[in-house]
């Protein structure tokens, strides 16, 4: 499968693997993305939710890096606490 992210690069720290989420997957969960916006009391963290290739939705906390670069650090499927921050 191939996902074109509009020239996104995407930098992957071991962390962001701990729940067993695969690269593929977050690619998929950013070209699906319903949701992008900063976390709450924290500078430089933002969150983005989209769905893995099995649709189910996940969330993808990230740094900032570049005018088109993140480091993701985080992801696993979508808790209700994310979803609450995001309305």
């Amino acid at each position: 499968m191939l996902y074109l992210l509009m020239k996104l690069e995407i930098v992957f720290v071991p962390s962001a693997f701990k729940h067993k989420v695969t690269q593929e997957d977050i690619y998929h969960a950013y070209s699906t993305a319903i949701y992008d916006g900063p976390i709450e009391d924290y500078k430089n963290k933002y969150v983005f939710i989209g769905f893995n290739r099995a649709g189910n939705p996940i969330e993808v906390f990230y740094n900032p890096i570049g005018d088109e670069k993140i480091k993701v650090f985080h992801t696993m499927g979508c808790r209700d606490g994310v979803i609450k921050q995001m309305r």
